[in-house]
């Protein structure tokens, strides 16, 4: 019987993508696999179909020559070892029956690394700034000291397993597949333990409070996350554990606010101070302090920069911006209700051209 085309078997396109080939043939293992029919030849011989069909289209090279040329052009086209596609099969069947290499290759698994952790540290804003030594208190899995990870209670009672020989799968024929699962007993590790070790029951691994000291650096901002190498959860058998990731959160303050690297603050003057000038003695985030020189006729919103106090980054020392704002007194002694209305008398407070201007534009837009 002459064979079916190819794109026909798995029902896509000739146009089909890598990706659209490899879910087609996903789905017809899925669909004819001999696990979900047993003794049904059909249903064998339509997987197996599907899985030399997919040997050609999923490589570039045979897909080519199988458009140009048909079945003549990949003679004995069917699934072999040595095939470049043949690993995914055994990742796609894998997947989906939950087993190891559906194909009886020996694939043991090693001991596997520590999963990573992840932290909330909240700080405040001068630490933000400044940087700081945080103490961090974490619980975590940490590899036995006693038996350092094998589980065992000495080297001596750690044995290959008895049940896949070391290999960490167990085959059985099925069809015209050799299949391969995960060895129960060592659960793919291959080795088996005759006394498990006292403090950790076998496990090789133990879950501890801990303690330790992270260095937070200068110019940290909410979101930025700090990697610090092997201080996650203990890898499997003595594997490396995984990582600790530091996520900042910093704390609002009462006077300053953070914009990149500069720091904004705002500083109430009173309408004197603003007329006449002044100095203002700030204090500083994280102390010291600076004068800030207020020029006379200043108003309210106006923006002054002292130069290098900032936040430091990679990049350089931002600045502080410091934002006056007139407070207008909401209680008046008798002496300073005289004192206005003598200023008001003089003229001096009177509205510029361009002031009386715009005045007059929302007066009319509200007429």
């Amino acid at each position: 019987m002459a064979k079916r085309d190819y794109y026909e078997v798995l029902g896509v396109t000739r146009q089909a993508t890598a990706d659209e080939i490899k879910a087609a043939y996903r789905k017809a293992a899925v669909k004819h696999h001999p696990d979900k029919n047993p003794g049904d030849k059909k249903a064998e011989e339509l997987f197996k179909e599907a899985a030399e069909a997919y040997s050609v289209l999923s490589d570039p090279e045979k897909r080519g020559r199988y458009d140009r040329l048909g079945h003549e052009g990949v003679p004995g086209a069917a699934p072999s070892f040595d095939d470049a596609a043949f690993g995914d099969f055994a990742d796609i069947l894998g997947d989906l029956f939950g087993f190891g290499d559906p194909f009886g290759r020996s694939r043991r698994r090693g001991p596997r690394r520590g999963t990573d952790l992840g932290y909330d540290l909240e700080i405040s804003l001068e630490e933000a700034v400044f940087g700081k030594d945080a103490e961090l208190h974490l619980t975590r899995t940490l590899t036995c000291t006693e038996c350092r990870g094998s589980g065992a209670k000495s080297p001596e009672d750690v044995v290959t397993c008895p049940s896949c020989h070391g290999s960490g799968q167990l085959t059985f024929q099925q069809g015209f597949l050799t299949i391969a699962r995960t060895c129960s007993t060592c659960r793919g590790t291959g080795r088996s333990i005759k006394k498990p070790c006292p403090q950790c029951r076998g496990a090789g691994q133990i879950r501890k409070d801990s303690k330790m000291t992270v260095k937070i650096p200068p110019g940290v901002d909410t979101g930025n996350r700090l990697r610090v190498r092997g201080e996650g959860e203990a890898g499997e058998a003595g594997a490396p554990s995984g990582d600790l990731y530091v996520v900042i959160h910093v704390r609002d303050h009462p006077r300053f606010t953070r914009d990149g690297r500069h720091l904004r603050c705002e500083v109430p003057i009173t309408f004197s101070q603003a007329a006449l000038g002044t100095e203002i003695h700030l204090p500083l985030l994280g102390g010291g302090a600076v004068d800030v020189k207020i020029p006379p006729g200043t108003q309210t919103g106006t923006e002054f920069r002292v130069r290098g106090h900032g936040i430091k980054d990679g990049s350089g020392v931002g600045d502080l911006r410091v934002r006056a704002i007139i407070r207008t007194p909401a209680r008046l002694s008798k002496e300073g209700k005289k004192a206005l209305q003598k200023l008001a008398e003089t003229g001096d407070e009177a509205l510029s051209e361009e002031d009386r201007s715009l005045f007059g534009k929302v007066k009319d837009l509200f007429s």
